[in-house]
């Protein structure tokens, strides 16, 4: 009897085995994966937050997924710290640590819900580290001998902590960075390989754009990100970094649109958004799914696209430094079509803006309504007591009025527009980098780009020194709603540009003619 029972529990312990490992070749074989990325407005109370993640995970609406991404700074932001395991150590807090003795409650409960819910769980919260575990790091430590970091940590589907990443560009936001910068990845069963940073992370090099030239494809990103016109509102950044750096983004965002935070998408790369969410009169707890195309071979997916055209708008909203800008404003006279052909420049760098528009009548006296400025910028963003980096920017932005100080801001009661573009067109040279970006960088009334489908970019390298950028409308499209419509250049550090710094300087960088 009992060689019977061992003969049974021997057959199914194998079959159980052989029905997983099918499983996970056929994860593997798929040519997309589930992701869902959660749009979450955060409370002051963990157990609240808490609760609301837990939903989330179990809810109908994630059931499919394989990958869930939360956003920043919306869980423990302000309740305890917890220590996070290291990744090398293939931790479950679930498992090791059911008492939550070392672990705080919130990290043993989630780990829980990972492996119960059987995916993989991306979340943001307030670590703690204790000072002396990193005897290399001879910077002060606190007095209460902890370091605090803005962590992301990931769980795989047993529960198992499988990468944790510290963000390294802060927000003003009084926590640590690590002594050095950390890049992290981890691989799933479904055969792709994630690399992920944090919000603020996105506009530099290391280790957002540094990942990418490192061969990944695919990438997590919870942010809590305070939407900045013209040019950096979050689902138009979001896009415009997957875009030019032809990626899967996976951007989870904070919903609290009183205070400017909202913006949510699943973008894959040069075909633009799968999904995206950009909340204008209150936050929420959603999530928003779609199949996403691996890379190893593409092919266009059906993009299931939530966006909403806005009336009015509650948003609060932050401002670029524009006034650094040289700009001018674009004349558009009631009832009549008109055309603008203009080279503007800002010291050596310059652009050339072709645009042609159709006015659709005449202001009411109490109506709210746009008026148009073209805009370029070379130097470093100044946003004070944080870290910078060097654009080389331009694009046509709205204003409320006719001075450059009425730029980037929205219009509280927006009536229906009075302009429509015809034709949109800016080109630029932009000169060589050792690390640069250039995107296509758009937003319409409604807080959302405009998708690939409606533009046409092209990047091309004419010389050692210089690229050749074209950013158009679409042929036979016409645009309403239009707030910016520019080429994004991030430079980041600006170190090896072509043009920049001595003889001996360029040289160094591998240019063959300096210019200086």
């Amino acid at each position: 009897m009992a060689k019977k029972y061992w003969g049974f529990f021997l057959f199914g312990l194998t079959l159980g085995l052989m029905l997983n490992l099918s499983q996970q070749v056929s994860l593997f074989k798929r040519d997309f994966y589930t992701a869902g990325v959660v749009e979450f407005k955060p409370s002051n109370v963990l157990s609240d937050n808490l609760a609301g993640y837990l939903e989330i995970i179990n809810s109908q609406n994630a059931t499919s997924t394989d990958i869930i991404v939360f956003p920043e700074s919306t869980l423990n932001d302000m309740g305890p710290m917890t220590f996070v395991p290291s990744p090398e150590d293939q931790i479950s807090p679930c498992s090791s640590d059911p008492n939550a003795t070392l672990y705080e409650e919130f990290l043993v409960t989630l780990s829980c819900a990972a492996r119960n819910a059987s995916k993989y769980v991306v979340i943001n919260l307030t670590e703690k580290q204790k000072c002396e575990d990193v005897p290399e790091d001879t910077r002060p430590c606190a007095s209460n001998g902890l370091n605090v970091f803005n962590t992301n940590v990931v769980f795989d589907r047993q529960g198992v902590v499988v990468s944790r990443y510290r963000k390294v560009h802060l927000y003003g936001e009084p926590k640590n960075s690590t002594f050095l910068p950390e890049l992290s990845t981890f691989e799933t069963d479904f055969g792709v390989t994630f690399g992920h940073f944090i919000c603020f992370d996105i506009l530099f090099y290391t280790p957002a754009h540094q990942l990418v030239d490192q061969g990944v494809t695919d990438f997590v990103y919870p942010a809590m990100w305070f939407s900045q016109l013209p040019f950096l509102t979050a689902v138009q950044i979001q896009l415009g970094w997957s875009y030019g750096n032809d990626v899967n983004l996976l951007a989870a965002g904070a919903s609290d649109p009183t205070v400017g935070n909202s913006g949510s998408g699943i973008y894959h790369g040069r075909s633009g958004s799968l999904r995206s969410v950009m909340r204008q009169e209150s936050g929420e707890r959603s999530v928003y799914v779609a199949r996403v195309p691996k890379y190893r071979r593409r092919r266009r997916m059906k993009r299931d696209l939530n966006r909403q055209v806005a009336t009015s708008s509650s948003f609060n909203i932050k401002r670029d430094y524009l006034e650094n800008f040289n700009s001018e404003e674009v004349k558009i006279d009631a009832g009549e079509a008109g055309n603008l052909s203009q080279i503007l420049c800002h010291g050596g760098f310059c652009c050339h803006f072709d645009l042609a528009w159709r006015s659709l009548g005449n202001p009411s006296s109490n109506s709210s309504n746009y008026s148009y400025r073209v805009g370029i910028y070379e130097g470093w963003r100044n946003d004070k007591r944080l870290d910078v980096n060097y654009i080389r920017n331009c694009g046509l932005f709205t204003c409320s009025g006719d001075s450059i100080d009425d730029c980037g801001q929205l219009l509280p009661d927006l009536q229906r527009p009075l302009v429509t573009f015809t034709h949109l067109e800016i080109g630029v040279t932009y000169p060589q980098s050792r690390e640069f970006l250039l995107f296509p960088d758009t937003l319409l009334d409604n807080l959302l780009p405009l998708e690939p489908s409606q533009f046409e970019w092209s990047q091309k390298q004419i010389s050692e020194e210089r690229h050749q950028v074209r950013f158009a409308l679409r042929k036979s499209l016409e645009v309403k709603h239009l707030l910016t419509f520019g080429i994004y250049g991030n430079y980041y550090n600006n170190e090896c540009t072509s043009g920049v710094g001595t003889a001996e300087e360029q040289l160094e960088c591998g240019y063959k003619n300096p210019k200086t």
